[in-house]
């Protein structure tokens, strides 16, 4: 039977299709790249992926996210640098590579003398390449020094100490804390290994990268923070993330429904302040078994705190403007020489006076004894980061382990 012509405008790759429209991750995918037959096909993929294979300085910089790449994987995947990785090795053929072409074409099996399991680890490493870019190309990095000090700065404004305590306060409020903790940047690997476990697997979907804890001596206090925080204008409740929101601390509609009552006790009674707090707690206390538990399948079901994500819009006030404007102001009262005609020449609008725009920081709060528990045994966040590793390595060598029949 002939196969007619036209057939060919009408192939899908189904595999793709699934990624592009299905919400699937490229990384999920039953191949991580489509094959590429030569090196032009190549040159293709590249420049559609937003890299210039002909600019020898983009060439080198791709060329060191290989070499990092590989490390990346013998620290944390494999057992020559984690107890827990898998018992495997990167193939000689990969130490080889001197060009990235070569690694993709690799990947693909259009290399020629590859074997599928060569061609499987290519993918792998290629896989960790893809997510090392996403972190290395987040334009808002180069502002995160700005970013960090505007953000803390509007917490720190209301962190106040006398000679023994801390306090949240702002007239005549005072909410003692046990304390107030930053978390001033994310290290690199613990970013690359978020992202290879992430389904959106870019680094503008990381939200925790900036953030500060509370921790309070009671819940209720922990419920007061939060309060404080935006009556204040703090955080504001409009640029909150939905979906990021956590709070296994409080059953918060069990209090809604009983604190009205608790109120009107306290006013029939005319019950001291002592009191009235003692009756908030124990319903607290009360209502914390049926809390509900939707959180990140790598945090421990022990685990208790509010957790959400805010933004904030940064400011950023462009120091080249002010010294380009300068250099400017000289050249029109020269006038006269070429440079000076050229610099006056020069289009301004080009140069951004200010940068502005929203980026996301997280609030945790918990009261001590929830915070203790927290950092303890199966809550622990060291047994969250290897339970996230681990959860990275089997989704970056998941097809190599289906191949290799290997249990893990």
């Amino acid at each position: 039977m002939v196969r007619p012509d036209y057939l060919s405008n009408y192939m899908f790759d189904w595999e793709t299709l699934d990624v592009v429209v299905g919400g699937r991750s490229a990384l999920d995918s039953k191949f991580f790249v489509a094959p590429l037959m030569g090196t032009e096909q190549v040159n293709q993929f590249l420049k559609g992926y937003g890299l210039d294979p002909n600019d020898p300085i983009s060439k080198a910089e791709l060329f060191g996210n290989f070499q990092e790449a590989m490390q990346f994987v013998r620290r944390y995947f494999l057992k020559e640098g984690n107890n827990e990785g898998l018992d495997l090795k990167i193939p000689n053929s990969l130490y080889m590579i001197t060009d990235v072409g070569e690694l993709l074409l690799m990947a693909t099996g259009q290399k020629e003398g590859i074997d599928k399991e060569e061609e499987l680890w290519a993918e792998i490493i290629l896989k960790v390449m893809h997510t090392i870019l996403h972190v290395d190309k987040d334009l808002r990095s180069t502002y995160f020094s700005v970013i960090q000090t505007q953000i803390f700065d509007k917490f720190y404004k209301y962190i106040t100490r006398d000679a023994d305590n801390l306090y949240l306060s702002c007239g005549s409020e005072k909410i003692k804390l046990v304390d107030f903790e930053t978390k001033s940047k994310k290290a690199r690997e613990s970013v690359i290994i978020k992202l290879l476990h992430k389904v959106e697997n870019v680094a503008e979907e990381l939200f925790d990268r900036v953030g500060v804890r509370f921790i309070t001596e009671t819940k209720f206090d922990a419920l007061r923070v939060v309060n404080f925080l935006v009556r204040e204008n703090i955080i504001i409740p409009h640029n909150i993330k939905p979906s990021r929101s956590i709070n296994t601390l409080v059953n918060l509609q069990d209090l809604k429904e009983k604190y009205q009552n608790i109120i009107k006790m306290s006013l029939r009674n005319d019950l001291a302040e002592d009191r009235f707090v003692n009756a908030i707690e124990r319903e607290i206390a009360e209502s914390e078994s049926s809390i509900k538990d939707d959180r990140n399948k790598h945090t421990s079901k022990k685990y208790k705190a509010i957790q959400f994500t805010c933004r904030q819009l940064i400011k950023y006030k462009n120091p080249f403007f002010k010294e380009f404007s300068a250099v400017r102001k000289a050249a029109k009262a020269d006038g006269e020489s070429e440079l000076s005609k050229s610099i006056m020449n020069l289009d301004l609008s080009m140069i951004a006076r200010d940068v502005r725009f929203f980026y996301p920081f997280e609030v945790q709060i918990a009261d001590l004894k929830s915070h203790k528990e927290n950092t303890e045994g199966e809550a622990s966040h060291a047994e969250y980061k290897k339970a996230q590793t681990r959860s990275a390595m089997k989704r970056v060598f998941g097809n190599l382990i289906k191949y290799k029949n290997l249990e893990v």
